[in-house]
């Protein structure tokens, strides 16, 4: 018999979403509920600490902002894809939360008036991304890390796997966890879940997100019985840094950074007169990479020919002061952006499909919410605006700490009979199958092959041809993941072992969004079919819905909520 571990409230997630979420919880317990916290990294660690560019959130109607237009831009920028209803409820409740942090002590930035300032980001036609210097997520993690060590009922589990959520009759039963550190399977149990592991595309070999991203969130829910939505869509930053991948903030070009081609040409001018750089990030993507597929690139290692990010005729101590961590990111790699241009490329940065829940946090299961990234309300639809994402985490995450504690105070613990038969089917999945068998294929060798797939077919241009080939690959390498072997055969911090996990969930993901993106006979937004290159919206101004079933991968559609505004024609 397995030791089971009991709390009241699971939170699977040590990001923005996760620790809001936890922290609403034990306000609205005062305390007085059992709560866990699980994370595959250490909790300064997750992924939320890389958002950079800031929060967005109307804190100046005086000046001319206000909810309705922080709405309208969001449905504009979703290419009609968001539900109304999910972003009007957004915009009017992120302000309390940027008011929230800074009573809490995040140390916001300070126009000259003293008041909190704000940067103009791409898509958005008032500056409402609320930001701390150019690190905003870490600040954020901080204060929030700061409160949460307040609260006496909450207990950390920090380099935890989870592999599994058990799932009984529609209701949430509990969920299986690796033990990193000592390679040790364990059960947990509890009245509710809150499931917040964040995103993760590191089945692209040219990403932004940290190794640890691996898609768990998507894939382990997906195989449990949960509804995936709009996977095809997928964003990429128009500017991560050539080779690493690392974001250059959106602010560079809203501090009046320019993007160039090789012959010096600023060609946003003609794409988007308005806008010019600070155009949606589709629209952006789209002609960055345009400019490189028709040779106006530079020549960059290991096939990422590039473009250049100019701020060379910003004022220096502009930079210094305000982009302070791109200075540091670029002198890394021997590059003074004060002085010479930042090689740049379209990069893998952001999900906007994720787990079906609704405008509650529910998810389709009794007893468990969905927050952050890895939910998908439809608030980004096709396409994200800048800095609505680590608003939507503190948002969700407070809705679903809320909601989640008023459920377990009234909950009665239920018996369930299939806890422990999931996990001893869960053991031998991981050590008979994955550990115990002493040869076969190798995990990083499949994963290198995902890579390159998912570049070459699922890249920001697409075709039916070319996706339905990258469809059968990754079948084929589904196939072979079967007879993977872990070569390391130790359990304590088994990185073999957990690349092996990890790679299941990346052949998921690529399954879903590959064949997502196939049945999506339309561009919009993120998914640019050339034999496709119209928006239809008699046929899909819908969302995607993928389930499992014992046939394979289902499709259907799910209508927009459209409440406001019809789809127009997107002008930037």
């Amino acid at each position: 018999m397995p030791e089971v571990l009991r709390h009241d409230l699971i939170i699977v997630g040590s990001g923005l979403a996760g620790l809001r979420a936890a922290i609403e919880a034990s306000v609205v317990s005062k305390g007085k509920l059992d709560i866990a916290i699980i994370s595959k990294v250490q909790t300064n660690r997750s992924h939320s600490v890389c958002a950079q560019g800031g929060t967005a959130a109307v804190l100046y109607p005086d000046e001319g902002d206000s909810y309705l237009l922080h709405a309208w831009d969001t449905v504009k920028g979703s290419d009609f894809l968001a539900d109304q209803d999910v972003v009007m409820r957004f915009v009017k409740e992120s302000p309390r939360q940027i008011y929230l942090l800074e009573h809490w002590g995040c140390p916001w930035s300070r126009r000259e008036d003293g008041r909190i300032a704000q940067w103009l980001f791409g898509g958005h036609s008032f500056p409402r991304s609320t930001y701390a210097s150019d690190v905003t997520g870490f600040f954020e993690m901080q204060t929030l890390w700061g409160i949460l060590h307040k609260f006496d009922n909450i207990t950390l589990y920090p380099e935890w796997c989870v592999t599994k959520i058990i799932v009984e009759n529609g209701e949430y039963r509990g969920l299986t966890a690796l033990e990193i550190r000592k390679g040790t399977l364990h059960l947990f149990t509890s009245k509710a879940l809150i499931w917040a592991p964040g995103g993760g595309l590191r089945m692209y070999n040219f990403t932004s997100y940290s190794h640890t991203s691996t898609g768990d969130g998507f894939a382990i829910p997906f195989e449990a019985g949960f509804t995936l939505k709009d996977m095809e869509f997928i964003q990429f930053h128009p500017t991560g840094l050539v080779p690493s991948g690392i974001v250059i903030i959106e602010a560079a070009r809203g501090e009046g950074g320019v993007l160039r081609n090789k012959n010096g040409e600023r060609f946003m001018e003609k794409v988007a007169p308005q806008h010019k750089e600070l155009a949606p990030r589709d629209v952006v993507a789209r002609a960055m990479m345009k400019e490189i597929l028709e040779g106006r690139g530079f020549e960059g290692p290991n096939g990422l020919d590039y473009l250049q990010l100019d701020l060379t005729h910003l004022d220096k101590e502009v930079i210094t002061k305000k982009l302070a961590a791109v200075v540091e990111v670029c002198n890394m790699i021997g590059i003074d952006p004060k002085v010479e241009p930042i090689p740049v490329r379209p990069v893998a940065h952001y999900p906007m499909g994720g787990v079906w829940c609704n405008i509650e946090g529910e998810s389709e299961v009794k007893g468990i919410w969905i927050a952050g990234e890895v939910g998908c309300l439809s608030l980004h639809g096709a396409n994200r605006l800048g800095t609505n994402s680590t608003a939507e985490c503190l948002v969700w995450g407070a809705i679903t700490g809320r909601n989640a504690a008023l459920y377990v105070q009234k909950k009665e613990n239920t018996p369930s009979s299939i806890q422990i038969e999931e996990f001893q089917e869960e053991e031998k999945r991981i050590f008979d199958k994955l550990l115990g068998r002493e040869s076969g294929e190798d995990s990083y060798s499949i994963r290198r092959e995902l890579r390159t797939i998912m570049d070459n077919c699922f890249y920001i241009f697409r075709d039916g041809a070319t996706m339905r080939g990258g469809l059968s690959k990754i079948k084929m390498l589904k196939d072979r993941f079967r007879e993977v072997a872990v070569k390391d055969k130790d359990k304590i911090y088994n990185s073999d072992l957990l690349a092996a996990i990890e790679l299941n969930n990346l052949l998921t993901c690529a399954e879903v969004i590959a064949l997502s993106a196939v049945m999506r006979e339309e561009s919009r937004g993120s998914h640019y079919r050339y034999d496709f290159p119209q928006r239809d919206d008699d046929k899909f101004l819908a969302h995607t819905l993928a389930r499992k079933t014992a046939d394979g991968i289902n499709i259907e559609y799910e209508p927009v909520k459209i409440l406001y505004w019809k789809p127009v024609e997107r002008k930037y």
